[in-house]
């Protein structure tokens, strides 16, 4: 007798997704991929460097949350198997950065953002809006955070105290991620997001990164 196929409800669903932001929000993801930093040796930062570094990074971490939620807002209502597919595999190499960002924070002597549960939600919301339009527009909502994700990580490399080896070979690892997301996107087909959202979301992510930087 063949086994039976579980069919899951709507509450199961939403079951689901509280548990994955609960564990992304307040839990510890484990990487898949090794740390990209660890090979790298830790050198010893002042206490102005440490606290410095430890901001970028806790931003990074946010962006991360972010990312997270977006993706699993999109894939939540996604039209195709295959956009679906897309979307988790990215929010799986996400949770990498998550992970590696989490443990250089815990290695600076920091603590990711108190408000990471906002982060993700109102990320998870927009995606989940964003996918409702088509998987078109949740394509190019990928791009267009990507991109921006890219620009400020490419302002890390430059910003971070120049001993701090260790964030750099982590921030190197996700930019190439991300730039390698934003391709996968815009081949399978995003439209180009119209005027004012790139200006509201850079405007969102600026005021992010403030909060983030010190709480």
């Amino acid at each position: 007798m063949s086994p039976s196929i579980r069919h899951f409800s709507r509450t199961d669903h939403l079951l689901t997704e509280a548990q994955r932001a609960l564990d992304i929000v307040f839990g510890r993801p484990a990487a898949h991929r090794v740390n990209p930093a660890g090979a790298t040796p830790e050198v010893m930062l002042d206490d102005a460097e440490r606290k410095h570094a430890a901001g970028l990074m806790r931003i990074n971490h946010v962006g991360e949350v972010c990312a997270q939620g977006l993706y699993f807002g999109q894939a939540a209502v996604a039209r195709d198997a295959t956009t679906r597919a897309h979307l988790l595999e990215a929010a799986q190499e996400e949770t990498d950065h998550l992970a590696w960002c989490a443990d250089r924070l815990d290695e600076l002597g920091s603590k990711p953002s108190l408000f990471n549960p906002v982060w993700y939600a109102s990320s998870y919301a927009l995606g989940f809006l964003a996918a409702l339009r088509g998987d078109d527009w949740s394509y190019g909502f990928v791009v267009e955070t990507e991109h921006q994700v890219e620009a400020h990580l490419d302002e890390h490399l430059e910003d971070l105290p120049s001993a701090d080896l260790r964030s750099r070979e982590i921030i190197k690892v996700m930019k190439a991620d991300e730039a390698r997301h934003a391709d996968n996107a815009e081949k399978a087909g995003a439209r180009v997001l119209p005027q004012p959202i790139p200006t509201l979301m850079r405007g969102a992510s600026k005021l992010m990164k403030a909060v983030a930087y010190r709480i």
